[in-house]
């Protein structure tokens, strides 16, 4: 007779679970033993990979969704950004329900690996330090900012009719012909 195994607990597992119990059920329905039960574990075994708990959790469902870097290369500034930018909102917006932790909990180290990468990237483009770091803030709020708008209006059902992404490249291409 052959038992399955199911895979070894490691803290990407469990943060890849978390993630998939927010995105199907919502982040007020995240308990550490519905955790447990969808990875098939008793919740105290999670706390041997995250001895803080949830509070851990939470700041490692912030740093895995939040970090996005933007990715080493060549090319023209504005294509490199807006290529990075439309991939950080698609996985914002994949992982909506962790938007309201990313926007109010204090973790300064999830978007700081992202920001810097982008005031680097202002900088190639001969941007001064103040002015990369002023870009990078802008854009990234027009990120955070967009995506939160279009989830509420997903979850409203307010404006069926409207070209996101077409809102989106528009008020992007705007922001980048600024900064970069």
């Amino acid at each position: 007779m052959i038992m399955s195994q199911r895979p070894p607990l490691t803290r990407e597992r469990i943060i890849e679970s978390a993630l998939h119990l927010i995105d199907g059920q919502g982040l007020g329905r995240l308990t550490m033993r519905r955790l447990g039960d969808a990875l098939e574990v008793e919740a105290m075994a999670i706390y041997h990979h995250l001895p803080h708990g949830k509070e851990q959790l939470l700041e490692q469902l912030i740093a895995y969704v939040a970090a996005h870097p933007v990715p080493p290369g060549a090319g023209d500034v504005r294509d490199r950004l807006r290529t990075w930018a439309g991939g950080y909102r698609d996985r914002l917006l994949q992982h909506i329900g962790v938007m309201p932790l990313i926007v109010t909990r204090r973790n300064p180290g999830a978007l700081m690996a992202t920001t810097q990468s982008v005031q680097d990237l202002l900088r190639t483009a001969g941007r001064t330090e103040a002015e990369a770091a002023i870009g990078a803030h802008t854009l990234l709020g027009y990120l955070l900012g967009t995506v939160a708008l279009d989830a509420r209006e997903q979850a409203a059902e307010t404006a069926p009719d409207v070209d996101r992404d077409g809102r989106f490249q528009a008020g992007l291409d705007g922001i980048l012909a600024t900064i970069a």
